[in-house]
């Protein structure tokens, strides 16, 4: 990498606003590190995109020292993001925090889901070293060398992942030593260790494998127990840590747990935690739960964050404290607070799902549940199963897709599957009592419904389901739900089988207390 002066300069047009409109000017500013010729070319675009285009005639009068200050320091601070200069580290509030940068083009390509960026995101949070940026770059060297532009000026930890194998378009390592411009140097404890991998294996290295040994100098090793890509900890320059890892999932777990945490504790990152817990409801919108905690959602520490996926709604609550029991201590008020607003709604926090509530329920009661399936096809049953131990309480199941197995095996009258349908409140009723009565269960639990994308009428759109389900004391309800006609078939499925547990545990929360829903 070519060394450029300490003094970086680049020329600014006459007639670019910000500068001065009587001269082309220059602007410099120190460098104490050396600069690519990337960096020298984006140090030269950025000044010309930043600054307002050139007019056709200057203003009356030069621009006011305030707006000029302000001007220029927000060019300064776009220009060292370029590499090294030491004028962001002032003004980015950022700078103590750590930032997720994933290599390959694979991810872009949407080959490989990004897994290894939801892991350390995760870890990073219960350590307490906040980040507020995510990267995805694919196997370029100048492209790479721009994200590290960026990142290396705002953020004091940079983690990489991906991009340390042997192949020609594994490049981070060799990227990462150009842009600081330091050599490569081969290990010899890593050549020692790869061939060693091999010959377990019953193979002998190859030389691209010695690629795998190039760290860049002053590096340290973080070691690779399961595969032959280590990684590195290096700290280029001071207050800024990189760390390496391979891409594989497995690899760069067990490198991070054993070496890299160790290595940031000691360092003494995550003096404090971040501790969530996430509040999970069910039927109810994410705007209109967002619209009651609205007072809850400006709160600083600690913080409460809604999501929403596939037809539930979660609130994050999150605080930051030097203890977990410290942090419990902040949450614990306002998650009791958010639940007592969304009463019925809430249904379980953290890795409660609505399949697991309901199995608690009704272990609590010592009841039993069956299942009748069309619509679903297994799905409900499979919910019930995914959790342990449910065999206490889930009997089994009939997936009644054919109306000729609705009327032999769950006793449903084929007059009325002649006449109002499958897909119709009689059907469902008849359905959830025809397998309680079938398999001597507590209770029965019913789905029929329109999927789609096809099958659906003016009368009978797509998304239409209902939901029978029949009480120990022998009521039966039917609750009748329009999912939409533009929602997919897996969706439309995931989110029936949702509802008939939801509308379960209502029941087995309350009994009678909760009014029948009319269709």
């Amino acid at each position: 990498m070519k060394h450029l002066s300490s003094w970086v300069s680049t020329s600014i047009p006459q007639g670019y606003s910000g500068i001065s409109h009587q001269s082309a000017r220059k602007i410099s500013f120190y460098r104490p590190f050396p600069c690519t010729r990337l960096g020298q070319k984006i140090i030269e675009s950025t000044v010309r995109k930043t600054l307002v285009p050139p007019v056709s005639e200057p203003p009356a009068s030069e621009p006011s020292n305030a707006h000029y200050s302000k001007k220029l320091s927000h060019t300064f601070f776009l220009l060292t993001h370029c590499g090294h200069g030491k004028m962001s580290t002032a003004i980015c509030p950022e700078l103590m925090s750590a930032e997720i940068i994933c290599v390959g083009t694979e991810l872009l390509l949407g080959d490989i889901l990004n897994s290894n960026a939801q892991y350390l995101a995760c870890e990073l949070a219960d350590l307490g070293i906040p980040h507020y940026y995510q990267t995805v770059v694919g196997d370029n060297p100048e492209r790479l060398q721009q994200v590290l532009a960026i990142a290396s000026e705002r953020s004091r930890l940079l983690i990489f992942t991906g991009g340390l194998g042997p192949t020609p378009d594994d490049l981070t390592t060799e990227a990462i030593a150009d842009f600081f411009g330091v050599p490569l140097v081969e290990n010899s404890e890593i050549i020692e260790d790869i061939a060693r991998k091999f010959a377990q294996r019953g193979r002998k290295m190859t030389s691209s494998n010695r690629k795998q040994a190039l760290i860049p100098k002053g590096a340290e090793i973080l070691p690779n127990i399961r595969g032959t890509a280590p990684g590195i900890i290096w700290q280029p320059r001071p207050n800024l840590t990189i760390l390496t890892f391979p891409g594989v999932p497995a690899e760069m777990h067990q490198m991070w747990r054993e070496t890299a945490v160790p290595y940031l504790r000691n360092q003494g990152w995550g003096k404090e935690i971040i501790y969530s817990r996430t509040l999970r409801f069910w039927g109810i919108g994410e705007s209109t739960l967002a619209e009651k905690v609205a007072s809850f959602l400006l709160l600083k520490n600690p913080t409460v964050a809604p999501y929403a996926s596939k037809g539930e709604v979660r609130l994050r609550v999150s605080a930051r404290a030097p203890t977990e029991a410290e942090a419990q201590k902040l949450i614990e008020p306002v998650v009791q607070e958010l639940q007592q607003i969304g009463g019925a709604d809430y249904f379980g926090a953290n890795e409660d799902t609505l399949a697991s509530v309901v199995g608690q329920l009704l272990n609590e009661a010592n009841e039993t549940l069956s299942v009748a399936e069309s619509c679903t096809g297994g799905g409900l049953g499979g919910m019930l199963t995914n959790i342990s131990g449910s065999s206490n309480y889930f009997l089994g199941g009939v997936i009644a897709y054919d109306n000729s197995v609705k009327a032999s095996l769950l006793g449903v009258k084929q007059s009325d599957l002649y006449t109002v349908g499958a897909v119709s409140k009689p059907v469902a009723m008849q359905m959830a009592t025809g397998v309680r009565s079938l398999l001597s269960s507590s209770w029965g639990l019913s789905i029929t419904g329109i999927a789609g994308p096809s099958g659906g009428t003016e009368t009978k759109p797509v998304g239409l389901i209902y939901i029978g389900l029949a009480q120990p004391d022998g009521v039966v309800e039917c609750f009748k739900y329009q999912l939409g006609q533009n929602r997919s078939r897996s969706l439309i499925r995931h989110v029936s089988a949702c509802h008939a547990l939801d509308q379960l545990r209502r029941r087995l929360l309350a009994r009678d207390k909760l009014p029948v829903q009319k269709d």
